[in-house]
């Protein structure tokens, strides 16, 4: 969703740093220039001058401007105004307050009311919340449909309750809202639920009718939690919608829809700081397991191409099969890879979404995940194909490649409904990966850990900055890869390394 204002920010910024010594009319210059990119990405103008405002303010003192690197000086500063104005206010020294982001449970059965517009995705959240509280949280959740006029709406629900197997208040024709919530709220305290999901019903556009309805059942249920569910892709109509709802209803928290898609991201950046009600979760996907808690510091890090490790840690730990990837770990030791674990490789990638979201997530990788794009060869369906060369191989082909002959690879090729060329990419990928394997167990990883912690990586702190491209391309180099774009092992192959080996807790 951030894509062109991470595009534009990043040619600011790029220019800043380019400069050995700043003047407050560069600092002027490229804040102007700032301006301008959030007010395209339909951040609320109000909360772009506010910002552009604190940003100078700190930006034109003397210990910025003589400071040894003054461009990293005011990314650190931006990216600070930016997680500030995300979180609703100033924040401490250790981020923003996770709580904020948690949806607050009171005594069992505890109410969630969920609230929104009509085609918000308002339902959908309402399973995801309630997939994430009873597989994470360990909570048993009742959800209960409230949606009298859409039809099938409860019917859907009741779907989704089915595929997430989590229990749904059983259809009773004819039933009204609130004597639908007072049935729920009675069922949760009989059937000893945690939490009961309340999916109230929408409407094109808030009408007086809707209002009274959601206050009534606000009333009979008395939820822990009121979540407003607003689609990110309707830009400032979404900061309306919140605004109207919050001034009618104690709007406790924002989910936010669809914030996968390709809309500017205004609405998100302008949420928190015209509603004052904190964004609670992203809505990142179709699946009932693509929500993400809202982290204003990542989300800030995600926009200033400053990568997310810590999101990427968490989708690998949460997609691991944990025993596969201890004998990965192990066979890795003893520098061992063989096609099978690049085929597994490619199972774990396409789990976490492909090597686009893995590469979003690395810091100073924006760029040469355009390029890799670009140049084809890295989404789901090029990892399929690459899936499918492997599956036409016998088992002991796949064990030990070096018996693939011209005869064996054009038998490969004809199973994979593919070109012997393309057998032969994959295999010279795989040696490249092998390669690497090998060398980090002779402690070629922290050598690459190394220099790219020397180009910036753990930037925020000594300010801001991305991995030094130049020395990341060195060490691959160095590790068996010919260097990037294309160059780390595996990109255009297919795989990342390491990733076989993530530990979960």
């Amino acid at each position: 969703m951030f894509e062109s204002l991470s595009e534009r920010l990043g040619s600011v910024f790029e220019a800043l740093r380019g400069k050995g010594a700043l003047e407050e009319k560069d600092v002027t210059a490229a804040l102007r220039e700032v301006r301008v990119a959030l007010l395209e990405a339909d951040v609320a103008l109000p909360v772009a001058k506010d910002f552009i405002s604190k940003v100078k303010e700190r930006a034109v003192g003397q210990e910025v401007l003589r400071s040894v690197t003054p461009g990293q000086q005011v990314v650190k500063i931006v990216h600070d105004a930016l997680v500030e104005m995300l979180a609703g206010g100033p924040v401490g020294e250790n981020g923003p307050d996770p709580a904020d982001s948690e949806i607050r449970i009171g005594a069992a059965p505890s109410a969630v009311l969920m609230v929104g517009l009509q085609g918000s995705g308002k339902t959908t959240s309402t399973a995801k919340i309630a997939l994430r509280m009873t597989k994470r949280d360990k909570r048993r959740v009742l959800m209960a449909s409230l949606d009298t006029r859409r039809p099938a709406a409860q019917e859907q629900l009741k779907i989704l309750g089915e595929q997430a197997d989590i229990a749904t208040l059983p259809i009773i024709a004819g039933q009204q809202p609130v004597d639908i919530a007072k049935r729920a709220m009675e069922a949760g305290r009989l059937g000893g639920y945690d939490v009961v999901m309340l999916d109230s019903a929408g409407r094109l556009s808030i009408d007086e009718q809707l209002m009274l309805e959601i206050a009534q059942v606000h009333d009979v249920a008395q939820p822990a939690e009121t979540l407003l569910v607003v689609d990110s892709l309707t830009g400032q109509d979404a900061v309306q919608t919140a605004e109207k709802f919050k001034a009618r209803v104690p709007v406790s928290g924002v989910v936010m829809t669809r914030i996968d898609g390709d809309g500017r991201g205004g609405a998100a950046l302008s949420m928190r700081a015209v509603t004052g009600a904190p964004i609670k979760l992203l809505g990142v996907g179709e699946k009932l397991d693509a929500l993400e808690t809202f982290d204003a510091q990542r989300l800030a890090g995600r926009i200033l191409g400053m990568g997310d490790i810590v999101s990427l840690v968490e989708k690998a730990a949460e997609d691991m099969d944990l025993e596969k990837a201890e004998r990965a770990a192990r066979k890795l030791a003893k520098g061992e890879f063989d096609l099978d674990d690049l085929a597994d490789q490619f199972r774990q990638m396409k789990k976490m979404g492909g090597m686009g979201a893995i590469l979003g997530m690395l810091p100073g990788m924006g760029k040469m995940k355009k390029q890799v794009e670009a140049a084809g060869g890295l989404e789901n369906k090029e990892i399929a194909r690459q899936e499918a060369i492997i599956s036409s191989m016998t088992k002991v082909e796949r064990k030990k490649p070096k018996l693939l002959n011209a005869s064996r690879k054009k038998r490969i090729a004809a199973g994979a409904g593919v070109q012997v060329a393309d057998v032969n990419k994959l295999l010279k990928a795989h040696r490249q990966m092998a390669d690497m394997m090998k060398k980090m167990g002779k402690g070629g990883m922290a050598k690459m850990a190394s220099q790219m912690m020397g180009g910036g990586m753990g930037g925020l702190g000594g300010g801001g900055g991305a991995p030094d491209m130049a020395a990341l391309e060195q060490a691959a180099k160095q590790m068996g890869g010919p260097g990037a774009p294309g160059g780390l092992p595996g990109l255009g192959g297919g795989a990342l390394p390491g990733l076989g080996g993530v530990k979960k807790k």
